[in-house]
C-alpha cells in the first residue's frame, strides 16, 4: 500500500474516469450551476456561502462548504465542465488515499502479524474504482457526497493516527476540523462523531466507557460540530424546502418500509453492480407485506451486526459502518428519492471490505490475483458507465429503458428532446409521464410548453391549467398560461393570469415583462409602458426589459426615450445585437446616420449573417446614393434570408439605380 498503492489508485482513477470530463451538466447541475448566479463570484463570501435558496436550488442550501467549492470552479472554467469534473475526480482520489491508510492502520490493529499491504490496497482500488460510485464522481452536484466521505474518512483516519503517538496534537486538530468541514458539506456528516466512538471502542479503548474517560474532550469537541449542522439545517427551514424532514406531510414508517427495497438493492450492487440506475423515482409502500421479500435480508445483515457488536468484532463495525452510513438518508423520510445510488459513497466501503477479508483469508496467495481482477474489471464497467452519461437523451434513454414505470425519467428525457427541438418525441414522453402520474406538475407543465412550442395554444392551456390544480402556487405556470391564452388572441384573460402570477412572485420580473410583450404585440402601447416600467422598477438591470421599452417608446414616436433604452440594454449585454439594429434605426429615423452605420455595422461584426442589419445599412446606401454598395448589403439579406420581400424589393431598386450611374 505505501508503495504501489497511491500510484495506483491514482492513476486507476484517472483511466476509469478519463471520458466523464466532457459530461454535460445534467439534472439539478442546471439550477444548482447554470442558474445560481450566487456562485459567479467569490466576493462577498456571505452570499456564496449563504445563498438564498431560491439562488441555488435546494441543493446547495444550508452546505456552504459544498458551494464554495463550485463558486471556485466557476471562477476557474465559466459554465466550461472540464473544471468540475476535474475536481469531482480529485476529491474521490483523495478519499481513496485516506480510505487505503484508514485500511491499512486498522488492518495492522486487528492482525499485527500479518501484512496489511495487500487488503489495504485491494479495498482502496476496488472503492475507488467500483461502478456504483459513477453517479457521486460523474454527477457533479454529487460532489457533495464525495466532499462529505472525504471528511468523514480524514475525521476517521486522523483519530488512528493520533491514538498512535503520545503526542499528536496536530492529528486532533485536523481530526475535529475534517468533522467540522464535513458537516458543513452535507448532512450524511451527521454519524461521524459516534463512527469515532464505535471505532474507538470496536479497535482501540475496548469499551464504549472507556473511550468516554480516555478521550472525553476529544468527544466533547466532536459532538459541537453538531451545533454547527443544526445551524446549517435550521437555516434551510429545517426540512430542505419541504423535501426532507418530519414534516414534510410523510410518515416515517411509510419511508421506512421504502428503505428495505432499497438497502437490499443496494447491498445487490456492490457485489454485481449491474443494472445501474440514475433515477429510480419515487415510489410507496402502502402496505408492510409488500415489503416482506426484501425484510429478510435487511433483518439478517442486522442480526449479524447486532452479534457482531456484542462480540467487539471487526464484523460488528463493519456493519455499524454500513448502517450508519445509510442511517440519515434512510431514517429521514423524504418526498422525491426513495432509492439512490449515490447513498451508497461510504457504506460500499463496508461491503468491499468484507469480500476482501472474505478473498484473503479463504483464498490465501492466490487472492492477490482474484482482487486485481475485480479492481480491473470494476474499472472497465465505471469507464462504460459514464458512457451513460454523454448527453442528456443517452442518460435519461437508459434510465427510461431500466425503469419505464418512472415518471420522473420519461418527462426528464421528455425535456432533452425539447431542447433538441423535437417535439413531436417530447410531446409523447410528456403524455407518458402524466399517464403514470397524474399530479406530476413538471410533466404537466412542460406538455405545455412542447405544445406551446408548435402553436398548439388549446391543448396547451389545457396542460397548463391541469398543472395549476396540482401546484396552484407557482407563478411560472400562470406566466406561461398568460402567453398561451395571448396566444390565443384573449388580452384581458392573458392580462388576468400574469397579474395572479405576480402577486405570488411580488419581486419576479418575468410577470410584468411578459404582461408588457404581450400589451405591445396587441398595439395596447400605453398599458405596455406601464408594464415594463414596472418590470424595470424591479430588474432596472435586465436588458430585456430596456429593450422591450425601447420597441414601445419608438412606436410611439419618444424615439430619444427609445434611443436610451437601447443604448442601456446593449451596455448590459454587448452582444445583444436586436438591440444593436432598433438602436440603429432609431438613429436613422432622427437622420443620425453615421451613427446608425455604426451599429448595423456592429452587429454585423458580432452576427455576419444578420438580416435584418444588411437590409437597414443598404437602405441607408441606397438613399445616400451608394447603389452599388446597397445591391452587396441587399444580397447579403437575401443569402440570411432567402424569403425577404423587402430586401428583394430594395435589391432590385438598387440594382436599377446603380446602372444608371
Amino acid at each position: 500500500m505505501q508503495r504501489w498503492g497511491p500510484g495506483l489508485i491514482v492513476l486507476g482513477g484517472l483511466l476509469a474516469y478519463i471520458n466523464s470530463f466532457s459530461v454535460p451538466f445534467v439534472f439539478d447541475d442546471v439550477p444548482t450551476i447554470l442558474e445560481n448566479a450566487a456562485i459567479r463570484q467569490l466576493w462577498p463570501l456571505s452570499e456564496v456561502l449563504w445563498p438564498p435558496p431560491a439562488a441555488g436550488g435546494l441543493t446547495l442550501s444550508g452546505r456552504p462548504v459544498f458551494a464554495l467549492t463550485l463558486a471556485l470552479n466557476y471562477a476557474i472554467s465559466g459554465e466550461a465542465v472540464w473544471s468540475y469534473h476535474a475536481v469531482n475526480l480529485l476529491i474521490h482520489v483523495m478519499a481513496g488515499l485516506v480510505l487505503g491508510g484508514l485500511v491499512r492502520r486498522t488492518w495492522i490493529r486487528v492482525k499485527p502479524d500479518a501484512s496489511a499491504g495487500l487488503p489495504a490496497l485491494a479495498v482502496a482500488l476496488i472503492w475507488t474504482l467500483h461502478p456504483l460510485q459513477t453517479e457521486s464522481v460523474t454527477y457533479i452536484v454529487q460532489r457533495a457526497e464525495c466532499l462529505a466521505g472525504l471528511f468523514y474518512l480524514l475525521t476517521l483516519y486522523s483519530f488512528t493516527r493520533a491514538v498512535a503517538v503520545p503526542h499528536a496534537g496536530g492529528w486532533w486538530v485536523l481530526m475535529l476540523l475534517s468533522c467540522a468541514l464535513g458537516m458543513g458539506t452535507k448532512e450524511v456528516m451527521v454519524t461521524a462523531p459516534v463512527m469515532v466512538w464505535f471505532y474507538d471502542r470496536t479497535f482501540v479503548a475496548g469499551s464504549f466507557a472507556g473511550a468516554l474517560r480516555q478521550r472525553a474532550w476529544i468527544y466533547a469537541g466532536l459532538a459541537a460540530t453538531w451545533l454547527l449542522l443544526l445551524v446549517l439545517i435550521a437555516s434551510t427551514g429545517g426540512n430542505r424546502g419541504g423535501t426532507v424532514g418530519f414534516n414534510v406531510g410523510v410518515t416515517l414508517w411509510a419511508y421506512a418500509l421504502t428503505q428495505f427495497e432499497a438497502m437490499t438493492r443496494y447491498v445487490g450492487l456492490a457485489v454485481w453492480p449491474r443494472p445501474l440506475v440514475f433515477e429510480y423515482g419515487t415510489f410507496w409502500v402502502t402496505r408492510a407485506g409488500e415489503v416482506l421479500p426484501w425484510v429478510a435480508g435487511v433483518v439478517l445483515l442486522l442480526v449479524a451486526t447486532l452479534v457482531g457488536l456484542w462480540r467487539r468484532s471487526a464484523l460488528g463495525f463493519a456493519g455499524v459502518w454500513f448502517f450508519g452510513m445509510l442511517a440519515p438518508t434512510s431514517l429521514t423520510p423524504g418526498t422525491i428519492q426513495m432509492i439512490v445510488e449515490h447513498r451508497m459513497y461510504l457504506a460500499l466501503v463496508a461491503v468491499i471490505a468484507l469480500g476482501v477479508v472474505g478473498a484473503v483469508v479463504c483464498l490465501g496467495r492466490w487472492s492477490g490475483w482474484v482482487l486485481a481482477a475485480v479492481a480491473l474489471a470494476s474499472g472497465v464497467m465505471t469507464n462504460l458507465r459514464n458512457a451513460d452519461y454523454r448527453d442528456e437523451t443517452a442518460l435519461w434513454g437508459d434510465t427510461v429503458a431500466k425503469r419505464p414505470g418512472n415518471a420522473i425519467a420519461l418527462t426528464n428525457l421528455g425535456r432533452a428532446f425539447q431542447r433538441l427541438g423535437r417535439m413531436d418525441e417530447a410531446i409523447l414522453f410528456y403524455e407518458r409521464a402524466t399517464v403514470l402520474n397524474p399530479r406530476s406538475v413538471e410533466a404537466r407543465f412542460n406538455l405545455g410548453l412542447a405544445l406551446a412550442h408548435g402553436g398548439r395554444w388549446g391543448e396547451a392551456i389545457g396542460a397548463y391549467k391541469n398543472a395549476q390544480e396540482v401546484a396552484p402556487g407557482r407563478a411560472e405556470i400562470g406566466i406561461a398560461l398568460g402567453q398561451a391564452l395571448a396566444g390565443l388572441g384573449r388580452i384581458d384573460d392573458a392580462a388576468v393570469e400574469l397579474a395572479a402570477a405576480s402577486l405570488l412572485a411580488p419581486q419576479a420580473v418575468a410577470p410584468w415583462l411578459e404582461l408588457g410583450k404581450i400589451f405591445l404585440e396587441a398595439g395596447r402601447l400605453a398599458e405596455a409602458v406601464v408594464a415594463l416600467e414596472r418590470a424595470r422598477i424591479l430588474a432596472p438591470g435586465q436588458a430585456e426589459v430596456h429593450y422591450q421599452l425601447g420597441n414601445v417608446l419608438a412606436q410611439t414616436d419618444r424615439l430619444p426615450e427609445a434611443l436610451a433604452h437601447y443604448e442601456t440594454a446593449v451596455r448590459l449585454r454587448p452582444d445583444y445585437t436586436e438591440s444593436r439594429v432598433n438602436w440603429g434605426n432609431c438613429l436613422l429615423q432622427l437622420s443620425r446616420l453615421p451613427e446608425a452605420v455604426g451599429q448595423y455595422e456592429a452587429v454585423l461584426r458580432l452576427q455576419p449573417d444578420h438580416p435584418d442589419a444588411h437590409h437597414n445599412l443598404g437602405m441607408v446606401f441606397l438613399n445616400t446614393g451608394r447603389p452599388a454598395e446597397a445591391v452587396a448589403q441587399f444580397e447579403a439579406a437575401l443569402r440570411a434570408r432567402p424569403d425577404f420581400p423587402s430586401a428583394r424589393a430594395r435589391w432590385l431598386e438598387a440594382q436599377a439605380a446603380a446602372q444608371v450611374r
